[in-house]
């Protein structure tokens, strides 16, 4: 006879995916602390209008290159301008870029990975055949050669950054999809007749979304670092506006005079890039099935 289960069992077996998987991400130090980092970045970037000291485009020749003070907290830079508020505001870009560059690479990867792993066959091959081909060229590179293509400016930097992320998720896409698509409950729904688009959208997708989910974390980092780059090379977010990347680049001439102008945007997109690898890794774990 079955041994009835007291109330903490039963309120563990009663637990809900969502919760459990909540429950082992706060078990998690590194992915809390990488949580509030990201917070804390998001609220600079929404209110960065408000909360800036200074005008983020405004010259003030009286205070070129000026070190950190009670006036200016993070120092001036060559123009006079106020590196806190640039760099509040410079939130802004890098933020947007790694959210909708990976929203467009998501939007294009997923759907092309559903229809290569489910349908199979010639169009398995040719999918398969140009992500391998886009795969074959670095990353950087790639974006890099779009952006030149398409114009120096931030829309076209996230254009840029998000068709050379949609490889990434074909192909991951692709493969859970090779896995998943084997399970006895996939061949259980086409015994009953469900569409095959049905079976993808309904039966699939959703056991295919926690690594995805993992990976788009991931992907957002590596954006950041390449509108910072792309930026840096002046294919990005276009002067005055602020930019971290920009930011570093006007820096590059005064490292021995003026150090902070290069500290503080560099300390930025290292923390945002840090605390999302860190959400990245908790995740994972988080959402591993073989997890207790």
């Amino acid at each position: 006879m079955a041994k009835p289960l007291d109330g903490a069992a039963f309120v563990q077996a009663v637990d809900s995916p969502g919760r459990a998987v909540v429950r082992r991400l706060a078990q998690r130090p590194g992915a809390l602390v990488g949580l509030a980092v990201i917070a804390v970045f998001i609220l600079l970037a929404v209110l960065a209008p408000l909360i800036s000291p200074y005008d983020p485009t405004a010259t003030n020749w009286a205070t070129v290159r000026k070190p950190p003070s009670t006036l200016h907290w993070f120092g001036t830079d060559e123009l006079g301008r106020d590196i806190l508020s640039r760099v509040i505001t410079g939130a802004q870009a890098s933020l947007l870029a790694g959210l909708i560059s990976v929203t467009i690479a998501l939007g294009v990867g997923v759907p092309l990975g559903l229809l290569a792993g489910y349908r199979g066959g010639f169009v398995d091959a040719l999918i398969s055949r140009i992500t391998d081909a886009m795969l074959a060229c670095p990353f950087l590179i790639l974006a890099i050669a779009l952006a030149a293509f398409l114009g120096p400016s931030l829309g076209n930097v996230m254009i840029a950054i998000g068709v050379t992320t949609t490889p990434i998720f074909i192909r991951l896409t692709r493969g859970q999809v090779l896995n998943v698509k084997a399970e006895d409950y996939i061949e259980a729904a086409r015994a009953l007749g469900n569409s095959p688009l049905r079976i993808a959208c309904v039966h699939i997708l959703p056991n295919i979304l926690p690594a995805l989910l993992v990976q788009a974390t991931l992907s957002i980092a590596a954006a950041i670092i390449a509108e910072a780059a792309l930026s840096f090379l002046g294919l990005g977010q276009q002067p005055p506006a602020p930019s971290w990347g920009s930011m570093l680049n006007a820096a590059q001439r005064f490292l021995a005079n003026a150090p902070w102008m290069a500290l503080w945007p560099g300390l930025a997109i290292f923390l945002i890039v840090l605390s999302l690898n860190l959400v990245g890794d908790g995740l994972r774990d988080a959402l591993d099935p073989n997890e207790r």
